[in-house]
């Protein structure tokens, strides 16, 4: 697994830049608020269940598509290389498509973001947030919102972990799914010790969403390319 440790670290840092979970975040906190406008604490205890919510949603997912994997392990294994070229291909595909927003943006994006059509849903369940336990439920919820703008860099290190088995492979996707959620925490933290008001995170995030998306886009790129050529 340590051949891969730098291809699957480079994933983690891809999707933990996706302006989805941000944004989705950024609107949790913004709902706190509205329910408790001098709240700090329950802007904090609100992430940090958010967040957690997401962190576990997403070990649950990974683990179902390792099974995947295993279950297809005679097939897979036969056809390894191909599987693994098309993993890399996978990520150099997804890399392209976040450059390409960096230079012609369009709201929800096939691929990168979430799609236009699930963004008023996520509101309206969002919106009903009024605690940190109402905000861990509705996390793993909203989690299958994000899956169309965050899963693709997930699908491609989960194939990479499948080789170690469900039990083998479950650190390796805490260890990813940690890097995903550290901008999230790191937004809460902010927000908590108010170095920063939860509209312009939001704001931070609006002008800097194509810059975002490029660095997104080159790492997906270069481990794609790293995959496809043994280069790490």
């Amino acid at each position: 697994m340590l051949e891969n440790f730098w291809q699957l670290t480079g994933l983690a840092l891809a999707d933990s830049v996706n302006p989805c979970a941000i944004a989705v975040l950024t609107m949790v906190l913004v709902s706190i608020l509205i329910e408790n406008p001098k709240g700090k604490k329950q802007v904090l205890l609100a992430g940090l269940a958010f967040v957690t919510s997401v962190l576990i949603g997403y070990l649950v997912y990974g683990t179902i598509i390792i099974q995947f994997f295993l279950v297809f392990a005679e097939f897979l294994r036969e056809k390894s290389v191909y599987v693994y070229k098309g993993l890399a291909a996978l990520a150099m595909i997804l890399g392209s498509l976040n450059i390409k927003d960096y230079f012609y943006y369009k709201q929800g994006s096939l691929g990168t973001e979430m799609p236009l059509f699930m963004r008023p849903k996520v509101k309206k369940i969002i919106g009903k947030i009024t605690s940190p336990s109402g905000a861990f439920v509705i996390g793993f919820i909203v989690t299958l919102f994000l899956l169309p703008c965050t899963m693709g860099p997930y699908i491609i290190a989960s194939g990479l972990l499948a080789e170690l088995g469900t039990l083998g492979a479950l650190p390796w996707l805490l260890y990813y799914n940690i890097i995903f959620v550290l901008p999230m925490l790191t937004v809460v933290v902010i927000v908590y010790f108010g170095f920063k008001e939860v509209d312009e995170v939001s704001g931070w995030k609006e002008r800097n969403i194509k810059k975002l998306h490029l660095i997104a886009g080159i790492l997906l790129f270069l481990v794609g390319l790293a995959l496809l050529t043994g280069w790490i």
